[in-house]
């Protein structure tokens, strides 16, 4: 069966459309941004039944590509990308985990978290690359000028652009603000053989500059304002669902930065509700750092206006951005999902993250970000105990070594209620005992 997708101006005043294989990501009429539509119609030739069988047979198998919880989803992504031009890590299929014990601790009969941070390059961004560097390599086959792919980060997204150029032949550039992010997600992007420019600036001003810089069209731009990005993250809802047995959880909630993430995830749920796969949609809750909260505070306003921000530092180092670029397909979102969005102070984050590792996860200051608003919520009555809720872990803990190791020595600005400092003891039997029955009875209090 014969299936199409094009860019299409999201105004809807506009409207206009541009082939996928244009080096195009905003409309040329409007400035508005695009996003990738579908030909529904011709989705909907196959049944609900049909499409759920099919993402069945391919979950994780080993045909290529169709084992990526991505590609598994071909039709849905980018029908018209031949085989040998996909750029697959094998993205997708990442664990959703019952977060039993956690959610006792905290009052949440059915906690899952969505950890998207257990994909190759450690973060979901892997998502969208696939997609984005997949088409890149069509185009280029079909010879268009292209001669790199460059973005603006703050540590997720190039670290997933430098591996999947990486594994692609194609060089990527990658401009990163000075000394606001982790050494780990620093060194990701220079060891894939990337372009690094660290830049004297904030995320916001390496978007400006990489936007300038891709004017050029032989330097493609990454960045989620490209919605080729939007269509390989959508696929964390779908999977979510998918994993769920085709259930809809009650409440999602996700990390917000640049709000392209926010976008993908209602976008695959709207897919999924419009071919007939599911009947109800969840609600969404964005969780923004209170240093870095644009959205925050345009959700204060009943989003009547946006201002951006000057973002301040803050543990949740990929989400400090001031300026989202995709601030209108969130509002958008936001709306259709009877949608929240709330804040959490450094303490709160570093405090949701460190008690969430106790219980056995190991989060990023993202996830902790998600995880303190879920606690504010439930406090204010805004979730359930009983509903069903999915936290996205955006990123792998091992990036963000440096926070933990603060946080656990006391040397953060806050008090850190949760920190466990390794004991030092000289080597002897009754010192090591002493410890053991003092520790032990601590330990036991926070089981009950």
């Amino acid at each position: 069966m014969s299936y199409r997708a094009w860019f299409q101006c999201i105004n809807p005043q506009c409207g206009a459309t541009y082939p996928l294989n244009s080096i195009v990501y905003q409309c040329q009429q409007c400035r508005a941004l695009l996003e990738v539509q579908h030909d529904l119609a011709a989705l909907s030739r196959r049944g609900a039944a049909a499409w759920m069988k099919l993402f069945e047979d391919r979950y994780k198998s080993t045909a290529w590509p169709y084992g990526s919880g991505v590609w598994g989803k071909k039709e849905w992504i980018l029908p018209q990308i031949r085989d040998e031009n996909i750029v697959s890590l094998y993205e997708g299929g990442t664990n959703l985990f019952w977060a039993e014990r956690f959610g006792r601790v905290i009052g949440v009969e059915d906690l899952w978290i969505k950890l998207c941070g257990n994909t190759h390059s450690g973060s979901f961004k892997d998502l969208g690359m696939t997609v984005l560097v997949s088409q890149v390599k069509q185009m280029i086959s079909e010879g268009a000028p292209i001669q790199a792919v460059a973005c603006a980060s703050t540590g997720d997204t190039s670290a997933a652009l430098a591996t999947y150029c990486a594994a692609a032949g194609i060089p990527s550039v990658v401009l990163l603000p000075r000394d606001k992010i982790s050494l780990a997600q620093l060194i990701q992007p220079v060891a894939n053989d990337a372009l690094v420019l660290y830049l004297d600036t904030d995320f916001d001003g390496c978007m400006k500059l990489v936007q300038e810089i891709t004017k050029d069209p032989t330097l493609y731009l990454a960045n989620s304002m490209n919605s080729l990005r939007v269509e390989g993250q959508k696929t964390v809802g779908i999977e979510i669902v998918q994993q769920f047995d085709w259930e809809v959880p009650d409440v999602i909630i996700i990390p917000g930065g640049n709000l392209g993430n926010v976008s993908a995830l209602g976008k695959g749920l709207l897919l999924m509700r419009d071919l007939g796969l599911i009947a109800t949609l969840p609600r969404i809750v964005v969780a923004q750092a209170q240093r870095a909260n644009p959205l925050y505070l345009a959700y204060q306003r009943n989003f009547e206006t946006f201002e951006p921000v000057q973002a301040r530092k803050t543990l949740a180092s990929a989400i400090q951005i001031g300026n989202p670029v995709s601030f209108e397909k969130a509002v958008r979102t936001l709306r259709q999902f009877n949608g929240i969005v709330e804040q959490a102070s450094e303490e709160e984050l570093a405090d949701a993250a460190a008690l969430g590792d106790r219980t056995g996860m190991f989060n990023c200051p993202h996830t902790g970000v998600a995880l303190a608003v879920l606690l504010k919520l439930l406090k204010a009555g805004q979730i359930n105990k009983t509903d069903r809720v999915v936290v996205i872990s955006t990123a792998h803990g091992l990036k963000f070594v440096e926070m933990k190791v603060k946080y656990h020595q006391r040397q953060l600005e806050f008090p850190c209620h949760h920190a466990n400092e390794p004991v030092e003891l000289p080597a002897r039997l009754d010192a090591v005992k002493e410890a053991l029955h003092k520790a032990l009875q601590t330990k036991r209090q926070f089981r009950r």
